[in-house]
């Protein structure tokens, strides 16, 4: 989170990274967005509200039903996808060039296989893992 601070990106939470991952491929419903996170559409539409105040996200009507409200990302928040996605990289890097690459893989594929037996793979992919 650090690295995503330092790219100015700080008001954000780790929680908003749930968020941004299902509005990646493109805008969503409020309520989809709710279905897809596993919360309640009150839950999500906070988390947007939020998200909207800080630049990240907007809401817009829907061509097919102006009744509908889509929520997407802006450039800000592209730009924080962005600094995750760097940030992230930069962790693996350093895993291997500590590790070196065969520890760094062998480390990597007992962490998934972990997450496959507890469960949390499934949570994991469907970005719906809750922090303790």
């Amino acid at each position: 989170m650090r690295r995503v601070e330092r790219a100015g990106h700080g008001d954000l939470r780790p929680s908003h990274g749930y968020v941004f991952q299902h509005l990646i491929p493109g805008p969503v419903k409020v309520r989809e967005l709710a279905e897809r996170l596993g919360i309640m559409a009150q839950g999500a539409s906070k988390a947007v509200a939020e998200l909207e105040e800080l630049g990240y996200v907007r809401r817009r009507v829907a061509e097919d039903d102006q009744r509908n409200r889509l929520v997407e990302l802006t450039d800000r928040g592209w730009a924080a996808v962005e600094a995750g996605r760097a940030a992230r990289a930069a962790v693996n890097r350093r895993l291997r060039a500590l590790l070196g690459e065969e520890q760094a893989a062998a480390l990597l594929a007992s962490l998934q296989r972990i997450a496959e037996r507890t469960g949390g793979l499934a949570l994991l992919s469907s970005r719906r893992l809750r922090q303790p």
